[in-house]
């Protein structure tokens, strides 16, 4: 059974900027953490004393934090409040970047990263869910855009900060800055985040459900990591066999619930369904080439780490540039049909990266890397404000979970399929990669264009 808490249709100004600013906060900190321990691990290696195999687990813990728990906390979302969720993830995510900061040895700077990685999921479970209800509906597409834009600055930044954060201080301090961009933004949550307009009495949190989709998620990206760590063929394919076991009895389980944890529900809305499938495609492109591009560039090219990182900015600056744009353009472009556009601009990008000569200026790669963003930002804040959009009122958590295990998947397996292409195509890895990431962004803009007859933008 539903309430209706509020019918007004978004926040008033000033409220909604502030709102806005709370969530933009939280993203910014839950974004930039994911980025700026990579830079780290070689110095925390050696300051506590561990191999650089081990140290990479302070970036792994994170991840897999966010990935086994984003829709059980977007699910919980649904049922204690938006608000509530993403007050107590700043809280957890602040807390425990003070437990990284003060870690004394890597055991506790792992178990602060697993903590601050469940922190960061519940900021990013429902961060468009609370977008959807700060913005009025007819101003939906242009909040999708801001949150896009949030997204590219943080990760464009991150090892920038963390360069410039370790050639003044020692490696804790990356973690220390979190505390109070994180405390700041709380105190807005609290103040300015709306209630949810929608609220189902009676529902309470699927537990076993929560379980299995650990389970069958945990298992899934342990599986495609050994594959690229080269474990064992034989536990990788004990792992596939659990892992199938569980999804299914998971899948089997979420269809005969009425608000299931796994959005079956939405997915079967075919506008949804296409929105997150082209989604998922669209982020295994982008990490092929965020994976492979800077091998070539260093390996290849002969370029320095400064040099590499100024190289791959204009790609997210881009991306910033052109995410609002789309949010206006959404207004008068059908979503598919400017997704579409966008993911065909994306494939020319990588197309055009893949075919570089090897003697090229700086400023043949550096605009090569912006047409990759231009495409990308067309696409991404369309396909995102459609995801959100197309589920019901009171599956808001639901759907804005699913856009970012779309998100994490997608980066998972490109990132695991660049590895694949060093081992078969050794001698021509960069080129492989950015040219399968071509391929599939074109598939993605089919999808994408599948959704233009649909009735939904």
């Amino acid at each position: 059974m539903s309430d209706k808490t509020s019918v007004q249709d978004g926040l008033p100004v000033p409220s909604r900027y502030w709102a806005i600013l709370a969530i933009a906060l939280g993203i910014t900190v839950s974004v930039l953490d994911g980025a700026i321990a990579n830079v780290a691990l070689p110095t925390i290696a050696g300051d506590l004393h561990t191999s650089p195999t081990l140290s990479i687990w302070v970036v792994n813990a994170y991840q897999l934090a966010i990935t086994i728990s984003l829709l059980s906390l977007s699910s919980i979302g649904e049922i204690w409040g938006y608000r509530k969720v993403y007050t107590y993830g700043l809280l957890l995510f602040s807390c425990t970047s003070l437990a990284c900061a003060l870690a004394d040895s890597l055991v506790t700077l792992i178990i602060a990263r697993t903590l601050q990685g469940f922190g960061a999921a519940a900021i990013t479970s429902v961060n468009t869910a609370l977008i959807r209800i700060i913005y009025p509906k007819r101003f939906l597409a242009r909040g999708m855009g801001l949150n896009a834009l949030v997204v590219s600055v943080s990760a464009a930044a991150g090892p920038t900060i963390a360069a410039g954060i370790l050639s003044a201080a020692n490696w804790p301090w990356l973690f220390a800055v979190n505390i109070p961009v994180g405390l700041t933004a709380l105190l807005l949550s609290y103040k300015f985040l709306p209630p949810n307009p929608v609220v189902v009495k009676g529902r309470r949190f699927d537990v076993p459900g929560g379980l299995l989709n650990a389970v069958t998620f945990g298992l899934l990206i342990a599986i495609i990591e050994g594959f690229t760590h080269d474990v064992n063929i034989f536990i990788i394919l004990a792992g596939v066999l659990i892992a199938a076991f569980s999804g299914y009895v998971y899948i089997r389980r979420e269809m005969k619930e009425d608000y299931p944890l796994f959005p079956v529900d939405l997915l079967k809305i075919p506008v949804f369904s296409l929105s997150i499938l082209t989604s998922v495609f669209s982020f295994i492109a982008q990490m092929l080439a965020m994976v492979s591009l800077p091998f070539f560039l260093q390996r290849v090219l002969g370029k320095d780490e400064v040099a590499t990182g100024l190289l791959l900015t204009p790609w997210p600056l881009a991306t910033m540039l052109f995410a609002p744009l789309a949010g206006i353009l959404s207004d008068k472009i059908k979503a598919g049909l400017l997704g579409g556009i966008g993911m065909i601009i994306f494939a020319i990008g990588l197309f055009l990266l893949a075919t570089m000569p090897t003697h090229l200026s700086d400023t043949e790669i550096i605009w090569r890397m912006a047409v990759c963003g231009c495409g990308f930002g067309l696409f991404q804040t369309p396909n995102n404000s459609t995801i959100i959009a197309s589920a019901p009122d009171n599956r808001g958590g639901g759907a804005s979970g699913m856009l970012g295990t779309a998100r994490l998947m997608g980066q998972t397996i490109g990132a695991s399929l660049v590895a694949l292409m060093f081992k078969v195509f050794p001698g021509h890895s960069m080129h492989t990669s950015l040219l399968l990431g071509s391929f599939l962004a074109v598939v993605a803009a089919v999808i994408s264009m599948l959704r233009v007859s649909n009735r939904m933008k």
